[in-house]
């Protein structure tokens, strides 16, 4: 009996380069995959999408509300993260509150702090240098914290305020929608490398994922992640860190 190729995941689809080896069915349950689930990260310009909604997240059946950092990480911690985040936030109404997401509040503490600049280095709350590998590395721990969070806008916005290039933000969304949970190992990284006036940061990566059916899955592969290099005229944005591309394939075994 010949077996069909094992069914991707879709908040995978996009991100594999690397075709993937036959290796036995996948249930009628799983999430179908996009078109295009095997092919080169995407490097085009970004198209014009809506705001994300901040609030609820759609999945197939019904509405999944954005995990808060209270119920997360507990109270206390969220508390001290929420008063960090007070402590450095030159926004009128930032998002410091315990009831958003913990990634939602950590994206603002890197915001700020970056926005500092050289200030940041003796400013409290701000310990991990924004131009550091270490800043690199939290964009992909941030991005799959708030994946897990169902807070799809904030991860969204880890590949640049335009989002994911060549995505709709509907589309991100919806990719998500038969993934209850999701966590990230950060392998060790390389130093990061500048070229063309941005520097680069490779980011190894191992991710465990629970699809709503209860099926686990595990992925191996790596973020490239990148930042302007100090360029005269370059806007805060343009500064911070950001996903480029990611490369994932299923792991062995």
């Amino acid at each position: 009996m010949i077996r069909s190729a094992p069914r991707l995941p879709r908040w995978l689809a996009g991100t594999l380069l690397l075709p993937l080896a036959a290796c036995g069915g996948g249930a009628s349950s799983e999430p179908e995959p996009e078109r295009n689930a095997v092919a080169a990260a995407p490097t085009s310009t970004p198209v014009a999408s809506p705001s994300p909604a901040p609030a609820k997240t759609g999945g197939r059946s019904e509405p999944v509300s954005i995990l808060s950092c209270s119920a997360d990480r507990g109270d206390a911690a969220a508390r001290k993260l929420v008063k960090i985040c007070t402590s450095v936030s030159p926004a009128t109404h930032p998002p410091c509150n315990a009831v958003n997401s913990c990634a939602m509040i950590e994206d603002e503490i890197a915001r700020s702090c970056a926005l500092m600049g050289d200030d940041a280095a003796g400013t409290p709350g701000c310990e991990v240098d924004p131009k550091s590998d270490a800043a690199a590395a939290d964009v992909v721990r941030r991005y799959y914290a708030a994946i897990n969070a169902h807070d799809y806008s904030t991860a969204w916005i880890q590949w640049g305020q335009d989002g994911r290039p060549g995505q709709r933000f509907a589309d991100f969304q919806k990719g998500f929608s038969h993934t209850r949970a999701t966590s990230v190992t950060i392998g060790r990284m390389a130093p990061s490398e500048g070229a063309a006036g941005s520097v680069y940061a490779t980011v190894p990566v191992t991710v465990d994922a629970q699809l709503d059916n209860g099926r686990q899955q595990r992925f191996v592969g790596q973020y490239v992640v990148r930042r302007v290099n100090d360029v005269p005229g370059a806007s805060a944005d343009q500064l911070r860190w950001h996903i480029d591309s990611a490369t994932l394939k299923p792991a062995a075994g």
